[in-house]
C-alpha cells in the first residue's frame, strides 16, 4: 500500500491508501475543527480569511493565519525532503513521515486537556495539525504519483463530475478505467466525510482522547506493509521448504 510506486503500483493499493488515510484526514479536520475552530486539513479556506483580515487590517490574524498555511507547506516539504533523504525507492521511505504524524496526533491527544483558547496554544495545536495534514498530503501525493489526495475534496468533486459526465456520453465499450477513476473518487470523498463525522461525534464523546484513533489507523497503515512483506516472505519459504522436503522432490 506505501511501498509499491510506479509500474509496479496497482489500482487496489490506491484503493486501500484512500480508504485508510483520507479517513484520517476526515476524522482529524472534524475532531481538529470542534476542539480548535480551525479548519485543519486544507489552506483555501484560509486563504480567504487571510485576505478579510488584510483588507479589515487586522494584520495580527493575518499573521497567524499566514502561519498555518506556511506550516501546511512546511509539512509538505519536510516530508519530500525526508523521503528523499532515504530514497523513495525504499521500502521503508514513508515511515518517518508517519512516525511524524502519529507523534503529533498523540501530542494533540495527550496536551489537548489543557488548551484553554488563548492566542499561542490555538497557534501551536492548530498549527501542529496543519502541519501533519500537509505532510500526509505531500506523502500521499508522492506515493501514489498524485492520483490520490487525502486532505481536500475541492478537486475530489470536480474531477468526479467530469468522469462522471464522460461516463455518460462514452460510447467505448471497455471503459474500465473511468470506471476505476469514478469508484477511487467516490472511495475518497465517502471516507474523508465518515471520518469527519466519526471525528466530531467522538471528540464531542470523548474529547481529545479521539485524536489516539487516527493516531491508531496511521500505525495500522503502517505495519501493514512491514508485516505483510515478512509474512508473504514467510509463506514462500515455508513452501520452498515443503517441496525441498517432500519424496517428490528428490
Amino acid at each position: 500500500m506505501l511501498r509499491h510506486r510506479g509500474h509496479r503500483r496497482t489500482y487496489p493499493h490506491n484503493l486501500r491508501l484512500a480508504a485508510m488515510l483520507c479517513s484520517t484526514a476526515g476524522f482529524v479536520n472534524g475532531a481538529g475543527f470542534l476542539a480548535f475552530a480551525v479548519l485543519t486539513t486544507n489552506v483555501t479556506g484560509h486563504v480567504a480569511l487571510f485576505a478579510e483580515n488584510i483588507s479589515q487590517g487586522d494584520f495580527r490574524s493575518a499573521r497567524i493565519v499566514g502561519l498555518w498555511m506556511l506550516l501546511f507547506l512546511l509539512g509538505a516539504f519536510m516530508c519530500s525532503l525526508l523521503v528523499g533523504k532515504v530514497g523513495r525507492n525504499q521500502r521503508y521511505a514513508y515511515v518517518i513521515p508517519i512516525l511524524v504524524e502519529i507523534t503529533i496526533l498523540v501530542f494533540i491527544a495527550v496536551y489537548g486537556y489543557r488548551f484553554t483558547k488563548t492566542l499561542i496554544q490555538t497557534e501551536v495545536f492548530a498549527g501542529s495539525l496543519l502541519f501533519a495534514m500537509g505532510l500526509q498530503n505531500a506523502m500521499v501525493t508522492m506515493i501514489s504519483g498524485a492520483i490520490v489526495r487525502t486532505t481536500h475534496l475541492t478537486g475530489m468533486f470536480t474531477d468526479l463530475g467530469i468522469e462522471l459526465s464522460a461516463l455518460l456520453y462514452s460510447k467505448t465499450i471497455d471503459n474500465t478505467g473511468l470506471r476505476q477513476k469514478i469508484v477511487l473518487r467516490t472511495v475518497i470523498i465517502f471516507f474523508f466525510i465518515a471520518g469527519g463525522i466519526l471525528g466530531a461525534y467522538l471528540f464531542s464523546r470523548i474529547s481529545y482522547n479521539s485524536f489516539y484513533i487516527p493516531a491508531g489507523i496511521l500505525a495500522v497503515t503502517m505495519f501493514y506493509d512491514i508485516f505483510r512483506v515478512h509474512a508473504v516472505k514467510a509463506v514462500r519459504r515455508f513452501k520452498r521448504n515443503m517441496l525441498e522436503g517432500s519424496p517428490g522432490a528428490a
